[in-house]
């Protein structure tokens, strides 16, 4: 293994975990028994939630691509090399 591939190793597995850790962080979209008794839809829990979930989708997808970029770098490093 050379550098580069450990490197990219390296970034692959930072960000799967990352990744991991923003999907667990992003509530669910299913109201459950909140909705039967009124608690889910106040007004600060849906703006909060809106706003924090927008944020973590945002950084779900930037993560996302960072990880199939590194996965293809060491796909293309290892074809090339070889």
């Amino acid at each position: 293994m050379s550098v580069l591939e450990i490197i990219l190793g390296i970034l692959c597995l930072i960000v799967s975990i990352i990744m991991i850790i923003v999907v667990i962080l992003q509530e669910g979209h299913q109201k459950g028994i909140g909705t039967v008794t009124g608690g889910a839809d106040t007004f600060f829990s849906k703006n909060k939630a809106r706003s924090l979930d927008n944020f973590l989708a945002t950084w779900t997808k930037i993560f996302a691509i960072i990880f199939f970029i590194a996965i293809i770098g060491i796909n293309c490093y290892a074809f090339f090399t070889r």
